[in-house]
């Protein structure tokens, strides 16, 4: 970074101030337990030494995605804060309390990534929905927002995002996961309030809910950190080795019977249309059936439960289209 860059002003957020250089735990109070005990919102500010974009990366907005939270420390364990322009902003764990119970929702069930904005005298789920837009998303122009597989599905890595829109394409393309997918937000996600405010936002999948996806946390960390150097953050990242695959749509492949799943694809397969992907078979052995791709793609999810029932989603394919890549 260039020596006459511009110095970076301190950074104060909830009445606590990172001088430039410095980073900080910061610790956003939400709640008391019914025992008593408080419950706060884990913040690491790391504020540069000279002036850039302020960034947002968070994970663990559903309690058992866990892999997004290794990224994150893995991210911030690669940035010196002495020669990062700008500011970055890591939110390990969005839904503390799903996360202390090992379970995706919040104690009343609510599904925390289908209440932003949120709101200061709402649910609990309103309120941190509204702490994160104020104290965090509503100070960054780009924002990364980390996810894995749920209900016993894992997820090839991959980014999600508006590709309409050439701010997000370009940062997509920066970030290079083996897979671009193009995304509608979903009413009351934190990428809907996010982008309503203005920001540009991309959301990292990879991996399966409760444990370490070693390829996908890998791909997240180098992923984040590609895209700090694309925005001027840092000096450099390391390279991709591959490039990103671009997809207007996908579709789940369903079981075609109830019993025993044999898979026969891996995620990252290319399939043709008609290729089998499963097979399903009862308890004594009998092959009950099949189960063919309706799809030429690549295999972006599968479920990782042996037992099925008919309808079930097992195998989840990204259809690729070159004429609809983003040009």
């Amino acid at each position: 970074m260039s020596d006459t860059a511009r110095p970076a002003a301190p950074f104060t957020i909830a009445d606590q101030t990172v001088q430039p250089g410095r980073r900080a735990k910061i610790e956003l109070p939400i709640a008391r337990l019914m025992s008593g005990t408080p419950v706060a919102l884990p913040v690491v500010v790391l504020n540069g030494a000279t002036g850039g974009p302020t960034v947002w990366v968070s994970a663990a907005i559903h309690g058992d995605e866990i892999c997004g939270v290794e990224i994150i420390r893995r991210v911030m364990e690669r940035i010196d804060t002495t020669r990062l322009a700008g500011t970055l902003i890591a939110v390990p764990v969005v839904n503390v309390h799903g996360f202390n119970t090992g379970e995706r929702y919040l104690p009343d069930r609510r599904d925390l990534n289908r209440s932003f904005p949120g709101s200061a005298r709402g649910s609990l789920a309103s309120r941190v929905a509204h702490l994160m837009m104020t104290e965090v998303i509503g100070r960054c122009a780009v924002g990364i927002d980390l996810h894995t597989g749920s209900d016993h599905r894992v997820n090839l890595p991959q980014i999600r995002g508006d590709l309409d829109s050439p701010d997000v394409r370009q940062l997509a393309r920066a970030f290079a996961a083996p897979m671009t997918l193009h995304a509608r937000t979903r009413d009351g996600s934190l990428r809907e309030a996010a982008t309503d405010a203005g920001a540009t936002v991309l959301l990292f999948e990879g991996g399966e809910a409760d444990r370490f996806d070693e390829p996908a946390i890998a791909a997240g960390t180098d992923g984040i950190l590609r895209v700090l150097a694309a925005v001027g953050m840092i000096e450099s990242a390391p390279e991709s080795l591959i490039s990103t695959r671009w997809s207007r749509s996908s579709r789940w492949m369903r079981a075609s019977n109830s019993g025993i799943l044999h898979l026969d694809v891996q995620l990252g397969d290319d399939v043709a249309k008609g290729d089998y992907v499963a097979a399903i078979h009862d308890p004594f052995g009998k092959r009950l059936g099949v189960v063919a791709s309706r799809a030429t793609g690549v295999v972006i999810g599968h479920t990782q439960r042996p037992l099925v029932n008919r309808g079930d989603g097992i195998v989840h394919v990204a259809d690729i289209d070159g004429d609809l890549a983003p040009g």
